[in-house]
Order: C-alpha cells, then structure tokens, then sequence
C-alpha cells in the first residue's frame, strides 16, 4: 500500500516548518541566550548606553483603582517572568523525580552526589576569597550551572557525545537546579509578612488538593497558582520564584486514559473515521468533524498535565523569558576601571568558584563514590568526558546573574559578580568543550 504524500503549502515550507526546526533544536536556546547576553554587552558600551540601561527602570503597574503593584521593569523580568523559567524548572524537577533520570535512586546517586560536590566547593572557594561582610553573601553565585548552555554544547559536538553523558549532565544540572532553589528558599529571602506567607500556604493547600481529587484542567492551576500562591509570596517576603516551583509540584502527573485504554479508543475512532463516508471535498463532513474531536479529546486524556505544560512553555522559556532576562542582567560597562573588577574578591571568587571549584567538586565527589563501590561510571563514559562535564557545569550563567540580583544590593559588587560569571562561563564552556571534542570516541577503550 502506497502511503499518499502530502502537499506542504508555501507557508508550510518556507516559515512553520523551519521554525519547528529551530524551536525543537536543544542548540539553539544556548546561541539565542549566548546572543542576547553578547547584545546586553554591547549596548552596554554603546553611544546609547543610558538609555538602555535607563529602559530597565521604567516603572510598570499593574491592577486597577487604588490597588496596583508598580515596580521596574528589571524587577517584572527579574521576578514575574522568571517565576515562569523557575515554574518549568519545576515541571522538569517533578518528571524527572517521577520517572526521569532521578526516579532510579542507584542510577541517579552519580549526578547527584556530582551536583552536591558541584555546589558545595564553589561555595567554600568563593569564601575563601570573600571570608566576611558582606560580599560574604554572594557564596550562592557559583553554585549554579545553566543547563540551556551546557547541554546546548554538549549537543554542538553530535555523536562525539556518548547519550550517557547527556543523561548524566541533564540530571547533574536538574539536580543542581534543585539545590538552587533550596538555596533561594533558605538564605536568600528578606523580611517574611507571616500573614502573606499563610495566605499563600493556604493557596498551595488548594492546589494540593485539586491534584489529589483529580482535577486535571492546567487554567485552574494557573489562576490560582499566579493569582493566588505567586502573589502572597511576592508579597511576603519569601521570593516568588520559589513559589513557581511550589506550584509545578501540583500539577498532574497521571493520565486519565492509560496507554492500552488510548490504544483501543483510538483504534476504534479511526475505524470510525475510515468508514465515514467522505464528502470528496476539503471540508470534512459532520461526522468526520464530530471523530476528530473525539480523538484529539482523548490524545489529550492519554498526555499528563505536567507533560502538556512543559511541552508548550518550554519554547516560551527557552526563546523569549531567558534571553530577555539575559538582555536585562548581562549588561556591564567595561571602562578603565574594569581591571579593578577583574582583581576584586567576588570576581575572583566567583570566577574561580566557577571554574575550578565546579570541575573539582563535580570530578572529586565522582571519584570518591566510584572508588568506593557505590556507584559506577557508565560503559561508554570516560574519565575524560567526566573532566569535561565537570567544566561545562562551571557554566553559570543564568541562575548566577539571577542569584547575583539577590545575594547583593549595592550595584557595584553586582557587576563584580557579573564578570566573575561571565569570564568564567567562556572560558569553562571554551575547556569543556575543548576536551570532550577531543576525548574518545564511545565504544573505546577508557581514558
């Protein structure tokens, strides 16, 4: 039987289609926030420098009469749609913790004793260099990796890249996310208006309760996830963004048609469509409409909620929430004062956190638990693509700048760490991929 081909209008070929390529290419969020971060840069030490740095600080209001919450610009990107990245990293904790890479307690122990070495060192070796005061506080920034850059280069090397290495760098960064989080939560929240905090452990109740009854339908959670938890916590003291990941906790993760369920509805729906008799024109008829919506209904049964988010957020995340968010932090001003940025202690300690204490940490920790019999390297993983993977998780981007915001107030020591981050989110990604390019191939004889 001959499958008929089907005819691709010129919208289909020269503009979906192609963007379909690029929005499902794991390379292209890393270029895109690597791009909007070299753009910040720029502009930053541009003729237009004021008013780009002057555009972060309008004022944006939102409500109505006499209540409004007004606040800048960087603080909306910064703490509204940042809680949108932190709700899908939290989408991403809870389906790997379900059935991802961390479901396995023995197949996840690696990357997560990875991730705890990954964290713990920078932190140590960034108050090495800032042992008191206040620049004390900025021990939090080279914890992080950012995942989009590190597996966006792990995905620019194709097949010189063994899949467990893949696996074992997504679930040391989904890991390290995790502890970030944790991080926020403990240590770097501000003054907490108990009242606020109620209401919104009340909202999460709610939630809680929904999963648990079964409610599936994601505008609900969505209402009074943002409506509801997000706002007390932004208003509480405690940051918002933990109530992003507090809220993806909530959604669904069960379907209501199992896998043989949905195979047999949808079996019979298409024999049902098949014997439709057809109009032998481009519209369907009636009763074709009438299967189709059948099907889509229960293609949509058989898929979990917290499946169907993560899906359609994570182009809006990758694409437009984290380059902005890049554009409105990455910005710094390079003068002849920037040598005194690069000799500072929160740029030396940040840099050097990053750099050496995340391939320290990361490799150490590996190595301590596989000497000791409690877990292994994988067949096709070498010691080489574990010093290589410990460089690229010194990558830290993201979640540092956003940390940075929080763990300082006066602007100076900010930029500092700015450097720190960006200097050693080069020069680590540069060495990492530098040595995996070069390790052996899968399949050979370990290095």
């Amino acid at each position: 039987m001959v499958t008929p081909s089907i005819k691709k209008e010129p919208v289909d070929r020269w503009i979906i289609d192609p963007m379909k390529r690029f929005l499902s290419n794991s390379t292209m969020s890393g270029i895109v926030l690597f791009s909007s971060a070299l753009l910040a840069i720029i502009l930053s030490n541009s003729p237009w420098a004021d008013d780009f740095h002057h555009l972060w600080e309008i004022n944006v209001s939102v409500g109505f009469h006499d209540w409004q919450l007004s606040k800048s610009l960087h603080h909306w990107i910064n703490d509204g749609l940042m809680a949108v990245f932190f709700f899908v990293v939290g989408l991403e904790l809870k389906r790997e913790i379900i059935s991802g890479e961390l479901s396995n307690p023995r197949a996840a122990l690696l990357p997560i004793v990875a991730a705890i070495g990954g964290m713990l060192v920078p932190a140590l070796i960034y108050l090495i260099f800032n042992p008191s005061g206040e620049v004390s506080g900025g021990w939090g920034i080279p914890m992080a990796t950012d995942i989009a850059f590190a597996l966006g280069i792990l995905y620019l090397l194709g097949d010189k890249v063994p899949v467990s290495l893949k696996i074992f760098l997504t679930a040391l960064a989904i890991a390290d996310d995790l502890g970030a989080v944790l991080v926020i939560a403990f240590f770097y929240t501000s003054d907490i208006n108990m009242i606020s905090l109620i209401t919104g452990a009340g909202f999460l109740l709610v939630l809680v309760v929904a999963n648990r009854i079964g409610v599936s339908n994601t505008l609900f959670y969505g209402i009074v996830g943002i409506g509801g938890l997000w706002l007390a916590f932004l208003m509480s003291g405690v940051h918002a963004t933990i109530a992003a990941v507090l809220a993806a906790f909530t959604i669904p993760a069960r379907v209501k048609y199992s896998e043989s369920i949905y195979d047999k509805k949808l079996t019979d729906l298409l024999a049902q469509f098949r014997n439709a008799r057809p109009n032998n024109s481009p519209t369907v008829t009636t009763e074709q409409l009438h299967i189709l919506e059948k099907i889509r209904y229960v293609s949509k049964k058989a898929l979990t909620p917290l499946q169907r988010l993560e899906h359609s957020m994570h182009p809006l995340v990758a694409f437009i929430i984290m380059p902005l968010f890049a554009l409105a932090n990455a910005g710094i001003t390079l003068s002849a004062n920037s040598l005194s940025l690069l000799t500072s202690s929160i740029t030396m300690g940040v840099f050097f956190g990053l750099l050496i204490g995340k391939v320290t940490g990361v490799v150490g920790f590996v190595t301590i638990i596989t000497k000791l019999k409690w877990a292994e390297l994988p067949k096709d993983f070498t010691r080489r693509h574990l010093l290589g993977a410990g460089f690229l998780a010194g990558i830290g981007f993201t979640m540092s700048l956003f940390i940075s915001n929080l763990a300082f107030e006066q602007k100076i020591y900010v930029e500092e760490a700015k450097m720190g981050i960006l200097l050693a989110s080069v020069v680590a990604g540069l060495i990492g991929y530098y040595i995996i390019k070069t390790a052996k191939k899968p399949g050979s004889l370990k290095g």
